[in-house]
């Protein structure tokens, strides 16, 4: 949404969107905290990021385009790692990963988070230190187990009592002791969407806390003595604004290393709290700064440990969108424009159907998550009334929409260019080719110069995979 003034405000005539998004004094102004640190309008009135026109970004790599503003997430590495300088914060690759990005967190005194042994692979490949990298996921393959121990990964998060056997075998093959965190499900519900809440007890990821599964796991592999159990995990979802959620399962696992040492004697020296920490997509949304949530996590560690006697362990952190999120944008080409009706009555407004050379296959969030974005016009600036838009893609699936409800300039057309802001995590981390359309390159711009870190997908590539 456009940044609005309470008080100030055009009537909303035509607007039927949710209530908290208002029609905009100025169409073409920015609301800050939305957008990449050093993007804003040029004197033309063309967005401009870190002083690169985005009309040139277009013309040199076409759209639909991922641009990052490598200032900004170098910036934003350094602010959790400045921080936490008493913990380690891994980056959480899943949100987005290619080599130039682990080269980056990396560079900035990251630790790397990878969940799969094509993650795993791209970070070594980028000359990831192996023992700054954990390894998460909920069914590791004997192959990804064996690739990891083998390249001395810092820390496997196991997740299952068959991984645990899986570890164990391959640790007594090799004559190693990979150490390894226990993941708890502490059955806390995070305030999030319910497909990215994953510490309730109903789902995939973890062992059961209440179930005792969790207790039995740490006893096994610390009386099995095979593995070395540094400590235990847990991720209560993502998006998550509110620290409450991290203080019920602060409480929660730090009650269970209390319970581990009374039963055998052994205080676990660390305690990873996982990520999910929240980002704005509109101006509903207010994340707490990387200051305010080291603040508030320790002091929830540090009251917790006083409480169960304990003494307060190693923390580690997993933030992935938090860091890349905010530092991208997609950069689309509109192709048409439509105004439909909202009612039968002729009283109700209308809305523009936006459509541009992307959608649900650059950003599936909005189809899968119900996901709200803000929008606005890049190749100029507009003296036109706000009209109520929803910019949609070009797939064929009525659900394909990638912002649902934005003010966009009245003379909105063919050929302009619109910027989507917040798309740095889980957008071309999930891209697919649905509808054989190829997935759009990621570009680095830094001091004026954009660099290709990852390329467009070409017809030949998506011809290339298909043997019949």
């Amino acid at each position: 949404m456009r940044a609005h003034e309470a008080g100030a405000l055009h009537g909303d005539i035509g607007n039927r969107g949710p209530a908290w998004l208002r029609t905009p004094v100025d169409v073409n102004a920015l609301v800050p905290q939305l957008w990449p640190r050093h993007v804003a309008r040029g004197a033309g009135g063309a967005l401009e990021v870190a002083g690169l026109d985005v009309r040139d970004l277009a013309a040199e790599f076409g759209t639909a385009v991922y641009v990052l503003d490598e200032d900004d997430l170098r910036s934003r590495c350094r602010e959790f790692r400045d921080a936490f300088p008493d913990a380690d914060v891994y980056y959480a690759g899943k949100a987005f990963l290619c080599r130039a990005v682990v080269r980056m967190v990396a560079e900035e005194g990251l630790f790397l988070d990878v969940c799969t042994g094509g993650e795993l692979a791209t970070a070594l490949s980028a000359g990831m230190e192996p023992a700054r990298i954990g390894f998460h996921g909920n069914n590791k393959s004997v192959a990804e187990l064996t690739r990891a121990v083998d390249a001395g990964v810092g820390r496997i998060i196991v997740d299952s009592f068959a991984e645990i056997d899986r570890l164990t075998a391959l640790a007594r093959e090799r004559g190693v002791r990979p150490k390894v965190l226990v993941r708890v499900t502490v059955g806390v519900e995070a305030h999030t969407h319910e497909f990215i809440a994953t510490a309730h007890e109903d789902q995939k990821f973890g062992f059961s806390l209440a179930g005792g599964a969790a207790a039995a796991a740490a006893f096994k592999i610390l009386d099995e003595g095979v593995l070395e159990l540094r400590g235990l995990h847990s991720h209560i979802g993502s998006q998550i604004f509110d620290a409450s959620g991290f203080e019920v399962s602060a409480r929660r696992v730090l009650g269970l290393q209390a319970q581990i040492r009374d039963a055998r004697g052994v205080e676990l020296p660390e305690l990873d709290l996982g990520g999910g920490f929240g980002i704005a997509y509109t101006t509903q949304d207010d994340p707490a700064a990387p200051s305010d949530l080291a603040k508030r996590l320790r002091k929830i560690v540090d009251a917790e440990c006083f409480a169960e006697k304990l003494r307060v362990p190693h923390l580690s952190i997993e933030p992935g969108r938090a860091i890349v999120g905010p530092a991208v944008f997609t950069l689309y080409e509109v192709g048409t424009v439509k105004s439909v009706p909202l009612g039968t009555g002729g009283g109700d407004g209308h809305r523009a159907y936006v459509s541009v050379d992307g959608g649900m296959s650059d950003n599936i969030r909005t189809a899968l998550y119900d996901a709200s974005y803000s929008a606005t016009v890049a190749n100029r600036a507009s003296a036109a009334e706000p009209l109520l838009a929803r910019v949609v893609g070009k797939h064929c699936e009525s659900g394909d929409i990638v912002v649902k409800d934005e003010f966009l300039p009245a003379d909105v057309q063919p050929g302009d260019f619109v910027a989507v802001p917040g798309t740095g995590a889980y957008c071309r981390s999930m891209a697919s080719n649905y509808n054989h359309v190829p997935r759009p390159p990621v570009v680095a711009v830094r001091d004026g110069r954009a660099r290709l870190i990852v390329r467009r997908e070409t017809e030949a590539d998506l011809l290339a995979l298909d043997v019949g």
